[in-house]
């Protein structure tokens, strides 16, 4: 019964990686890859995607989950992300006096907020670190599910919480959105100007995020 239990594991996490290392895998694909029949790599694949490690797309083929992304970018943070994000929300508030956020995707379409760096004003948005946020109706969400503007950032005004504007921009790396980096802001001190020259910041520091990432980035944060 160990070995049996031992071989449906050793199964799924190689069907598992198959799917998290291609861009979309059908089922015939994946049971080719993994040496297994059909039956027996949907009836895993639908086992992963109850649990949130894979998912199907409007094609029926199987791409990494949100869970998945998110122990991914969990891990990544625990050791890279938040650690190479820092100097550039560091900068952003200084410049901005206002609070930074570092946000993953979650599980069961939330936003999961990772890091922060608080702003100096005495109104301020106060930590978020370790709260989750539909996303739907928010900036980072927009952001997360790659719905952002050929500007680069997103702006929301009055979204998840109603006195504040969230501006976002994405951090990709390898083609996809990794993280999102925000500006939570009270909205009576936001102006289109502003707003404007806040998501200017956002998309530089994301691009100096994604350069120590290993991807080129974009252009030097603005100082």
């Amino acid at each position: 019964m160990a070995e049996s239990s031992t071989r449906t594991v050793e199964r799924a996490l190689t069907l598992l990686a198959s799917v998290c290392e291609r861009d979309g895998l059908s089922l015939a694909e994946s049971a080719r890859l993994a040496d297994l029949s059909p039956s027996t790599s949907l009836r895993l694949l639908r086992t992963l995607e109850s649990a949130g490690f894979v998912r199907r797309d409007d094609q029926g083929d199987f791409r990494a989950g949100s869970r998945m992304v998110q122990l991914g970018a969990r891990a990544l943070s625990n050791d890279n992300l938040a650690q190479l994000s820092a100097p550039a929300m560091r900068h952003i508030a200084e410049r901005t006096g206002e609070s930074v956020y570092l946000c993953v995707e979650g599980h069961a379409d939330q936003a999961l907020y990772i890091a922060i760096h608080e702003g100096t004003h005495s109104v301020r948005h106060t930590n978020w670190v370790g709260r989750t946020i539909p996303l739907d109706g928010s900036a980072s969400g927009r952001v997360l599910r790659g719905d952002t503007p050929s500007i680069g950032y997103v702006t929301v005004e009055r979204g998840i919480e109603q006195d504040v504007t969230a501006i976002a921009a994405p951090i990709e790396f390898q083609q996809r959105v990794l993280g999102s980096l925000s500006l939570l802001v009270p909205s009576y001190r936001v102006t289109e100007t502003k707003a404007a020259r806040y998501g200017e910041l956002l998309t530089d520091a994301a691009a100096s995020i994604e350069g120590s990432l290993g991807t080129p980035p974009q252009e030097g944060i603005r100082t």
